[in-house]
């Protein structure tokens, strides 16, 4: 297995990683003193102000026989496609990938997405593979998510016809059996109907959730569909930590951040920034091709020494 190269962190990304920590806290303070009316708009067929990522949505890409598949990445919650993948959609695109990026579940004009209910927002999932899949003549995708966007596809899959139309599905900090907030934990849960009517998917992604119950009803995964998890010990959102991995099986890989360079201390809302996690999507996506990351001593999102 060859060794990887370490990616630099875009100017952008360095405007953009301080506000990926306050988001969901100064979300949650708006929501707690506003009247309880849904934020959430009408999705994909409502406003969109944020631009998709760099090197992602190029309508005229057409995959390549060492890239078959167009690559979807479905951002977390709180986040939109710019800031949740401004340094993995260019990574892939760099590598011959052709990428697509939506906003799902939004409110702000995209500034703040994923926080629809999250049946809706697996509707606009599939919309959206469905016209990937037009556009590029592909006969599958793979989906790349991060915390809300490596579990909800997993409902799309299940109940919307996606086994068909996709290979593979890699979750960064993924949600899988749902998650007690973490940090804010208190602001999610000390007024149950406020959150609900501002952030439905907040109270749906709770592990004692009747949607994230019926999602891991009947089995974890389906046959056909390679499932591949990166969690972190450090996650202080997605908690605990092991809530992302699935029921182990021969099309499921379980991979612990840590495990793979110990001194890679990168929590939930850097995970995407990382460039240990970004050499190991790349490696789901391209297992034959399979790169080791390059470890530093200390590692925190893109930062490392």
């Amino acid at each position: 297995m060859q060794h990887d190269q370490r990616p630099r962190m875009p100017s952008t990304m360095r405007k953009i990683v301080p506000s990926k920590f306050l988001l969901p806290i100064v979300f949650l303070i708006f929501a707690l003193a506003t009247p309880p009316i849904a934020l959430a708009d009408s999705g994909s067929a409502g406003l969109d102000l944020i631009p998709p990522p760099p090197g992602a949505n190029n309508w005229s890409c057409r995959p390549s026989s060492e890239h078959p598949r167009p690559v979807v990445l479905a951002h977390g919650t709180f986040e939109n496609r710019l800031d949740n993948w401004i340094m993995v959609s260019p990574a892939l695109a760099q590598a011959g990938y052709c990428v697509f990026a939506l906003d799902y579940g939004k409110t702000v004009g995209g500034a703040l997405s994923g926080i629809g209910p999250m049946a809706a927002s697996a509707r606009e999932i599939s919309d959206f593979v469905d016209r990937v899949l037009s556009a590029t003549g592909a006969r599958q995708v793979d989906i790349v998510g991060h915390s809300q966007g490596g579990m909800l596809p997993r409902y799309y899959l299940k109940n919307l016809g996606g086994a068909a139309k996709v290979n593979a599905l890699v979750g960064l900090a993924p949600d899988n059996h749902g998650t007690t907030w973490g940090v804010i934990n208190l602001p999610i849960t000390i007024a149950p109907p406020v959150t609900a009517a501002v952030c439905p998917s907040c109270v749906e992604q709770l592990a004692t959730s009747e949607f994230i119950r019926q999602l891991n009803s009947g089995g974890e995964v389906l046959p056909g569909i390679k499932y591949t998890v990166v969690s972190s010990r450090t996650d202080e959102f997605a908690t605990p930590y092991t809530t992302g991995f699935l029921t182990p099986g021969p099309d499921v890989t379980n991979i612990l951040l840590q495990d793979v360079c110990p001194g890679d201390v990168t929590e939930h809302m850097l995970l995407t920034s990382d460039p240990v996690a970004i050499r190991l999507v790349r490696n789901a996506l391209d297992p034959d091709h399979a790169v080791a990351p390059t470890c530093a001593a200390v590692q925190v999102g893109p930062a490392g020494i």
